[in-house]
């Protein structure tokens, strides 16, 4: 029984007992005692359909009551295997501001769940792609119509990683509010493992955290992990029996060190300008031949490096060794200027004497004869220039 029934029954009642009512005022004084007995059975008849529409109301609100639990618990059951799925799922607005986000979608933006409302999605997306993410939302239009694409995320102060975004666009009962229900997946290890990812990831600054260090800064080495210079120059160095600083290599952009690539117990690296890095694990060049592949040449370049460098060490005249030296530094960091090739470094007298293991008065003697026999000049900036002959 509806509420509507029970108001009509409750009407039917008034009626007929506005009706015994009227019909009492008509009868004479003497005959009105005879409408008693109706009135009252009336009555009596009315107080019994009252409780029973009483009791069937109070039977289909313990029932609505029972129902309502129900679907409080389903709610919660559902609301539960949102927020513990082993994916990341979030609900946006139609311009892709975020509602609801479960755990792991909070693990893969690397922010705190109560942080992620209100805020743009689209910050989460590499610069890079942002234009295209934001057409392929613009091409959703049919409620329940879902779209799946792949897109570069950059979760808070971690590496980004490939993702596979699952999208589907609903409109509430009235059809004038659109949200959007998002599955993110983070499909990093499937590509590393199907050799897929594309050869330039470890060496696209974009696609990385950077890390930026200063001239003099010594750069934290990890033994799993690889560092790859974007721009500067690192020297790495290790110490003699002296304690005197000995040089065993000079890592510039697009080259390789780390803890890793030597057996040394000391190992050193010390930006030599403003340097920026980004980091490369063991355990991705493992789960990647093609990245392992596209690493070798730049290891090669680090050995040969070294062996130039032994080479230089074992020369006996100290004006060799500084000649050589820059001749190296020249193939690693030149960069053509007008006069000839001017490295990209600022290197003092001392990092030139360490490189060649000599003193630095010695070495600050040698560039002033190499300066009076016009074979180098500097620039206002103090660079070296290595003067071409025929200049």
């Amino acid at each position: 029984m509806n509420v509507n029934i029970f108001s009509q029954q409750i009407e039917d009642i008034h009626l007929r007992l506005a009706d015994l009512y009227e019909g009492a005022i008509a009868l004479e004084p003497l005959r009105q005692t005879e409408l008693l007995p109706t009135a009252f059975k009336e009555l009596g008849i009315a107080s019994e359909e009252l409780q029973v529409a009483v009791e069937t109301l109070r039977q289909q609100n313990e029932e609505l009551a029972g129902v309502q639990q129900e679907l409080e618990a389903e709610r919660q059951r559902y609301q539960e295997l949102f927020e513990f799925a082993p994916q990341g799922y979030l609900i946006t607005d139609a311009e892709g501001t975020i509602r609801e986000a479960n755990r792991a979608a909070a693990a893969l933006l690397n922010v705190s769940h109560e942080f992620l409302v209100g805020k743009p999605l689209t910050v989460f997306i590499t610069q890079q792609e942002r234009r295209d993410f934001r057409h392929q939302l613009n091409q959703l239009s049919e409620p329940q119509q879902v779209r799946e694409w792949e897109v570069r995320i950059q979760p808070r102060h971690k590496e980004i990683f490939d993702a596979a975004v699952t999208v589907a666009l609903s409109f509430n009962k009235k059809g004038n509010s659109a949200t959007l229900r998002w599955m993110i997946r983070d499909i990093t290890a499937s590509k590393l493992a199907n050799g897929v990812l594309r050869k330039d990831d470890y060496d696209n600054k974009s696609d990385r955290v950077v890390h930026r260090y200063s001239r003099g800064e010594i750069v934290p080495l990890d033994p799993q992990k690889l560092w790859l210079v974007c721009q500067g120059l690192v020297r790495l160095t290790t110490m003699g029996e002296n304690c005197e600083e000995v040089l065993v290599g000079l890592a510039g952009p697009s080259m390789l060190f780390g803890s890793c690539l030597t057996t040394l117990h000391t190992y050193q690296a010390t930006a030599l300008s403003d340097v920026e890095l980004v980091t490369i694990s063991l355990a991705e060049i493992a789960a990647s031949p093609t990245l392992a592949q596209s690493i070798l040449p730049k290891i090669n370049r680090r050995l040969q490096q070294t062996e130039s460098l032994l080479a230089i060490s074992g020369q006996r005249r100290l004006q060799d060794r500084l000649q050589n030296l820059l001749l190296l530094l020249k193939q690693e960091i030149g960069e053509p200027v007008a006069q000839g090739t001017r490295l990209s470094v600022r290197l003092t007298h001392q990092d030139l004497a360490n490189a060649c293991g000599v003193t630095r008065v010695t070495i600050t003697r040698l560039l002033g004869k190499l300066q009076q026999e016009e074979k180098i000049v500097f620039d206002s900036k103090y660079h070296i220039i290595l003067v071409n002959k025929d200049s």
